[in-house]
């Protein structure tokens, strides 16, 4: 008998039963002329269906975090120049006065809201638009085509095929490109069960909020094979695992970690409690993941080496750039995307071939002292010791770093801060030091406004909030003040 394809701790998908559900969505779908349907869901079986379905009736799909604001599901609906909104009751109260219908999807009740088409320019062959909240929030339409989806599953398939993995927990987002494609088409190309909860029940609430207690309970009791974490994530699980004292399950054979740069001292840690943490890079305009550390081709402070259908190069100025299954193009821009595509951040390739990625380009600070410094590659380190949970480094035109950090404990005192701070200055050039450090006002989440919703730091709020503790001159606030 073959292993079901979906299992939500209550009840169990077969392979038939799911394809049967995706072909009777993807028939109403093309008999009520869907053109562009958005999904604004948790994770859930419905959800899978209605993928399915949509690359069954060629209808380009949009899936929308719930972390996204009223506002931002708005823009995204209309940028998209979408239909059709696939959403639970609860969600519909902004578009009551549109046409709904109630439909069973994979045991959900969901409403199928039609909205009024408006055709909306977009690269042919566009299957998937996923929207990324950049630094500003204001969420940008990445067009991709289902051939480049299909690649980077099938290359991540193979990949990982040494592992034999046959379940696959959901840890993050559907709607989040990394785990759509990684997490679900590759399980799901390779016969696997995908493991579909509620994302409350595995600890993650909205987008900066998770409860490492519950996470481990969920995987204690549904004995994955593999799970892809956000780096946060994993550095709180490591940390509940210590406090606690247990080990994490031995089902794990692969927990990628991707989003940031994690840190060797936490892949470290992680390890020897019994989480196999291997660290990847990837980005929305390559299909998600460009590389990846594996059991038997590894470096850790790495990103790993490129997967089967990517090309890596680093241009003159160190910027890492991508070939190989990318993205057809931005939503509203008629300009395709060229053979390589500058990711923005800076790197540089081993004789080995293992990526090592050192931040963004634009946020790149240079020091009075004409000293190049990436904050991203500061923070890292400083987020590498275990009391310190966040941190954004400052320091464009002053002679020293500065830097804004929250504890992994919040009452923690300023000694085991400043211990924390020593450590990392002495994995650091004296020129990346961090010679002045405060204690965050809040956490950086995007309820203080000081990150966007999918958890990147707002660094012109952080900085505005703490300028004055930081003793960073008001001349050199703009400076911070990056997209």
């Amino acid at each position: 008998m073959s292993a079901p394809v979906i299992d939500d701790g209550r009840h169990q998908w077969s392979a038939g039963d799911v394809s049967a559900a995706a072909q009777s969505l993807a028939d109403q779908l093309t008999a009520q002329g869907t053109r562009v349907l958005a999904s604004w869901l948790n994770n859930s079986p419905a959800w899978v269906v209605i993928d399915l379905a949509c690359a069954r009736a060629k209808v380009v799909h949009v899936p929308l975090p719930l972390f996204f604001t009223t506002a931002q599901v708005s823009h995204a609906l209309a940028a998209a120049g979408v239909d059709t909104l696939v959403t639970t009751p609860a969600l519909t109260t902004g578009w009551r006065d549109h046409p709904s219908q109630a439909r069973d999807i994979a045991g959900e009740t969901l409403s199928l809201i039609r909205l009024p088409f408006q055709a909306v320019p977009m690269p042919a062959g566009t299957s998937k638009i996923t929207f990324t909240s950049g630094t500003t929030g204001t969420p940008k339409g990445v067009c991709l085509g289902a051939e480049s989806m299909r690649t980077v599953a099938d290359a991540l398939v193979r990949a990982l095929e040494p592992l034999d993995i046959r379940r696959h927990l959901n840890a993050l987002p559907f709607a989040v490109l990394l785990e759509n494609i990684a997490g679900l088409m590759a399980p799901l190309a390779r016969g696997a069960t995908c493991v579909v909860l509620p994302l409350q029940e595995i600890g993650l609430k909205g987008s900066s909020s998770f409860d490492p207690a519950a996470f481990q309970e969920a995987v204690q009791r549904h004995t994955p094979h593999s799970i892809i974490l956000l780096p946060q994530m994993l550095r709180a699980w490591v940390g509940h695992l210590m406090q606690s004292g247990v080990r994490a399950p031995d089902s794990l054979r692969m927990v990628a970690v991707g989003g940031a740069a994690v840190g060797p001292k936490v892949l470290t840690a992680a390890r020897a409690l019994g989480i196999p943490a291997y660290e990847g890079y990837g980005l929305s305009e390559g299909a998600s993941v460009q590389t990846l550390n594996l059991p038997d081709a590894q470096r850790v402070g790495s990103a790993g080496r490129a997967l089967p259908h990517a090309r890596l190069r680093v241009a003159a100025d160190g910027e890492i750039e991508v070939a190989g299954s990318l993205f057809s193009g931005y939503l509203g821009d008629p300009a395709p995307a060229p053979p390589w595509w500058p990711t923005g951040d800076l790197g540089w390739i081993d004789a080995e071939g293992f990526l090592h990625v050192q931040g963004r380009k634009k946020l790149l600070l240079i020091t009075s002292f004409g000293r190049n410094v990436s904050p991203e590659w500061v923070e890292t380190t400083l987020r590498d010791e275990a009391a310190i949970m966040q941190a954004v480094v400052f320091g464009d035109g002053e002679p020293a770093l500065s830097a804004v950090l929250w504890p992994v404990q919040p009452g923690a005192s300023d000694h085991v801060l400043q211990a924390a701070v020593d450590a990392a200055n002495g994995a650091l050039p004296d020129y990346a030091h961090i010679g002045h450090w405060t204690r965050g006002r809040a956490p950086f989440d995007a309820e203080s406004g000081m990150a966007t919703p999918n958890g990147r730091p707002q660094r012109a709020a952080i900085l505005a909030r703490h300028a004055d503790a930081l003793g960073i001159s008001a001349s050199n606030r703009i400076s911070t003040d990056l997209p």
